[in-house]
């Protein structure tokens, strides 16, 4: 059985605002690498070698960032949605590209530690209807839940106000052509939207085989910036030191990564830590599970535990920077001009806290 792969990427990332009000969520970097990538690698590394992207408002960005695939050794099909309608609205959309084959569904904005290499050899060989990832969480309330006796799913729940059990829906999802029937028959949730759990749920009223899967490793969905920093800090944990960039005067300790062009001195670098091509960062501390991407520049500043985007500036602050996500072509400097006043640009949806 010869599988597709279905990106979705096309939800607008209000939760990430104002970075998603000039980029899509999906490109936003961990670790110095778009989180698209990631699942594109995924699918790739699984043998799947034809995937659509569902693509909505930010396709034009999407499209310049992945091109035709052949970075991947993939063949990339893009997939207009005309809104983010939900799910199961999307598979429905990417049905003449789908076809009759069976295929992987991964959100564009997830992350999953182990790939799923396993999981595809689990669904080729063992032929369910739809295979589902789960992960146990602290707030079900707050995900699709499943339902299970033993490996099968019994009933899903979008969001339930009273959960029946702490398995979580994960953002991957294995499916085959039996889910278009399945989309076509539900309504719209309260919220306006196909969602896939009802999709799912019609399978199994169906009588269709539903397995499920418990992720044991990591998983992340990186909607939100608390998120986004701790899938960073998981995957900069993973990190192998490589330095190819120039360092000058400069204390390196663990795992440290320098690309190439870049340029450290007078630093101390406590890793582990990712700094980009043509970056250059002096007369720094630059502490744990810090990205910070290309083209940028940090001086006389002390920052961790943060993630800072392509062409942007922090220079001169007296404070650590910490739990901050910094948008691309940003400026935080301090001014020595008279009278002395705070000065901002702040886009809706910002956060800033002063010391």
């Amino acid at each position: 059985m010869e599988l597709k792969g279905l990106i979705l990427s096309g939800g607008t990332g209000s939760r990430l605002r104002p970075i998603t009000h000039t980029s899509a969520k999906q490109l936003v970097p961990v670790a110095n690498k778009p989180v698209l990538y990631y699942g594109i690698e995924a699918l790739r590394n699984a043998g799947i070698s034809d995937i659509g992207i569902v693509v909505g408002e930010t396709a034009p960005e999407i499209e310049a960032a992945v091109g035709d695939g052949s970075n991947w050794d993939v063949n990339i099909t893009y997939i207009p949605q005309e809104a983010p309608l939900g799910l199961a609205h999307a598979v429905l959309t990417a049905e003449d590209f789908l076809g009759d084959s069976s295929f992987v569904m991964y959100l564009g904005d997830n992350l999953l530690r182990d790939g799923i290499e396993e999981l595809v050899e689990s669904f080729v060989s063992n032929s369910p209807d739809a295979l589902i990832l789960l992960q146990e969480v602290p707030n079900p309330e707050s995900y699709g839940v499943a339902e299970c006796e033993g490996s099968e799913v019994r009933r899903l729940v979008e969001k339930p106000k009273d959960p029946r059990s702490n398995l979580a829906l994960v953002g991957i999802y294995m499916f085959t052509p039996e889910i278009f029937q399945c989309a076509r028959e539900i309504k719209p949730s309260a919220r306006g939207e196909l969602e896939i759990t009802d999709a799912i749920q019609c399978l199994i009223d169906q009588g269709r085989r539903v397995e499920s899967h418990v992720v044991q490793g990591w998983w992340k969905d990186t909607g939100k910036l608390e998120d986004m920093l701790e899938a960073n800090r998981l995957i900069l944990d993973a990190l192998e030191g490589d330095i190819r960039g120039k360092v000058e005067s400069s204390e390196i300790h663990g795992r440290v990564v320098i690309e190439d062009g870049a340029r450290v001195s007078d630093c101390t670098i406590r890793g582990p830590v990712i700094i980009g091509e043509n970056a250059y960062v002096h007369d720094s501390y630059i502490g744990p599970y810090t990205s910070i991407y290309y083209d940028s520049e940090v001086g006389n500043s002390e920052i961790e535990h943060s993630i800072i985007l392509e062409q942007s500036k922090v220079i001169d602050l007296r404070g650590r920077m910490e739990g901050s996500l910094i948008g691309k072509n940003v400026q935080i400097i301090r001014l020595e001009q008279r009278p002395r006043a705070y000065r901002f640009m702040v886009g809706d949806n910002s956060w800033i806290g002063i010391i």
